[in-house]
């Protein structure tokens, strides 16, 4: 493992795989924990926390499996607790499991607050610096390197900070190499970390510049909205490692979100965490965790979501296509994200401009199509649709009206049956949709099963269309959302429908309005095949061609 050893080196540990995965609705297996690892690697993360060896079987599985697979920089790390109360380190099961796992260094948490140690342990406080001792210095005679974590480290120190400060001295006396202050209840706002951090930087005579000194870290969890900052501010006082989760994933609130923390220390502050060409695989790698974990991306999410260097106001777009410094805080190439303006009934011509360049096409601002575009758009806004969160049904329009548009088949008509089915449990719905479509002149018929109107009709759709545009097959809808946009008018009021579509590769979004939900869903569904396939057009198509009006593409 190559770190960077300058004096302003910050040391990343991710704990996705342990604290990450205690967040509500992650539920991680062997493979999962492989393939994230293995990403974490690629990013140039210097320690990955795996888990907690003897904790359960899943556990055990990965410190084995990645022996197999081993990672190419990174180190991972093993967890667990100290020793139990009046118990032998050297008989402890679980430190027996801790040493099997095989990692080179090993995390080791024990408590730092009083109140924790007489209620949770029920022990002395003596006996918990007994366990602290006795279980890195089994370890370290064991040839393992000791990261302690002081849980619950700020609400013990506010609680008895003469006891506090001495179980991080019995630490770094039994040969623990760094002590990370942990926020374990996420509550402590970021002025007393700071104080705090001082305070046990001069306790301990930390020197971050001293290699013979003993090496801070911090963990803090997101309750009170400030883990990051927390993080942030501990690194300026002393701290040289921030433990954290990409994405921000973790128990109630989450963890420190490393994909907010690395570009804060790296591009704000100027401390070093990851080289250049690494940091620019941030974004990708937020994303495929989160594919990874069955999560959405937050688009919002500062750094690395799709919105974060999204622009909107025409006037922002004009000024951004000046001079980006103009509305954006850093050039979002360098985290791996990307510039995207937005199209929206707020728009101007260079958002158009702007929009269209990201497709392939050149418009000059005074090409009367960027006018036509840009009043069909806010026609069309007006009516209900949203081509910000649809991009792929705007790159569509564009072409429409640039009569581009690929003409792949054309409806005859479709029609969809739904039964209700009382089931044991439930309401059943029972779909059946009948569709029939014109491709190249020959008119094909189909008919499929769904457990739902949409899900009948998209069935039908692509059964009558795969038989020429095979890709189709790779296709699959991975969202669907409806909107009444005039509640007021009761049945007959407008839909709007959003469609996500996946090949496995990439996502997009389509949109359908009508007043009639069937027709709006089509109108989704069917401009989600139709992009899917236009961002595929180079690959082979059995028994017919993409065609612009009559013209074979």
């Amino acid at each position: 493992m190559t770190l960077n050893q300058t004096k302003n080196g910050v040391w990343i540990y991710d704990t996705t795989l342990r604290d990450g995965s205690q967040q509500e609705g992650i539920s991680l297996s062997v493979e999962d924990k492989l393939k994230i690892a293995h990403k974490l690697d690629e990013l140039g993360i210097p320690f990955i926390e795996g888990g907690w060896p003897g904790a359960n079987p899943k556990d055990v599985q990965f410190f084995w499996q990645l022996k197999e697979e081993p990672l190419s920089q990174a180190e991972v790390v093993a967890f667990c607790s100290t020793r139990r109360p009046h118990k032998s380190a050297e008989n402890d099961p679980m430190l027996q499991t801790i040493l099997a796992a095989g990692t080179r260094w090993v995390t080791i948490f024990g408590k730092s607050w009083d109140l924790h140690v007489t209620e949770g342990l029920k022990t002395t406080l003596d006996e918990n610096c007994a366990m602290i001792r006795d279980t890195i210095a089994l370890l370290r005679s064991n040839g393992r390197k000791v990261i302690y974590d002081a849980e619950h480290w700020f609400d013990g120190y506010q609680s008895n900070p003469e006891y506090a400060l001495k179980t991080l001295t019995t630490a770094v006396e039994a040969g623990a190499e760094w002590l990370v202050l942990c926020d374990t209840n996420g509550g402590t706002l970021p002025q007393t970390v700071s104080s705090v951090v001082q305070t046990v930087v001069k306790h301990l005579g930390i020197n971050p510049n001293d290699e013979q000194s003993p090496k801070l870290g911090i963990h803090t969890h997101n309750d009170s909205e400030t883990a990051v900052a927390s993080s942030l501010v501990a690194v300026e006082n002393g701290a040289r490692m921030v433990q954290g989760t990409i994405n921000g994933y973790g128990e109630r609130c989450g963890n420190a979100n490393l994909c907010s923390v690395i570009p804060n220390l790296q591009l704000k502050l100027n401390y070093s965490c990851l080289e250049s060409e690494q940091l620019t695989k941030l974004t990708p790698t937020s994303r495929i965790i989160d594919e990874i974990v069955n999560f959405a991306p937050d688009p919002h999410a500062p750094y690395v979501g799709r919105s974060a260097f999204a622009h909107k106001g025409g006037i922002h777009v004009s000024a951004v296509e000046r001079n980006p410094l103009t509305y954006e805080h850093i050039n979002p190439n360098v985290i791996g994200n990307e510039r995207r303006i937005v199209i929206s009934d707020q728009a101007g011509i260079s958002n158009i401009v702007a929009k269209a360049r990201a497709f392939g096409i050149n418009l000059d601002r005074k090409d009367p199509a960027c006018a036509d575009i840009l009043q069909r758009t806010k026609e069309l806004e007006n009516q209900g649709y949203q081509f910000e969160v649809a991009e792929a049904s705007f790159e569509l329009l564009v072409y429409e009206l640039l009569q581009q548009r690929l003409e792949m088949f054309q409806l005859k008509g479709f029609q969809v049956n739904c039964d209700m089915l009382r089931g044991e449990e439930a309401l059943l719905s029972d779909a059946v949709a009948t569709i029939k479509v014109s491709v190249n002149g020959e008119d094909i018929l189909e008919a499929a099963e769904g457990n739902g109107p949409v899900s009948a009709l998209d069935a039908a759709l692509r059964k009558a269309l795969v038989k020429f545009y095979p890709q189709i097959a790779d296709f699959h809808l991975t969202d669907y959302k409806v909107r009444i946009l005039d509640s007021t008018a009761g049945t007959d009021a407008v839909t709007r429908v959003l469609v996500e579509s996946s090949d496995g590769k990439r996502r997009w979004t389509t949109i359908g309005v009508s007043s009639n939900i069937l027709d709006a869903s089509y109108q989704a569904v069917v401009a989600g095949i139709e992009y899917g396939l236009l961002q595929r057009k180079g690959e082979t198509v059995v028994e017919s061609d993409y065609r612009v009006g009559n013209n074979v593409v």
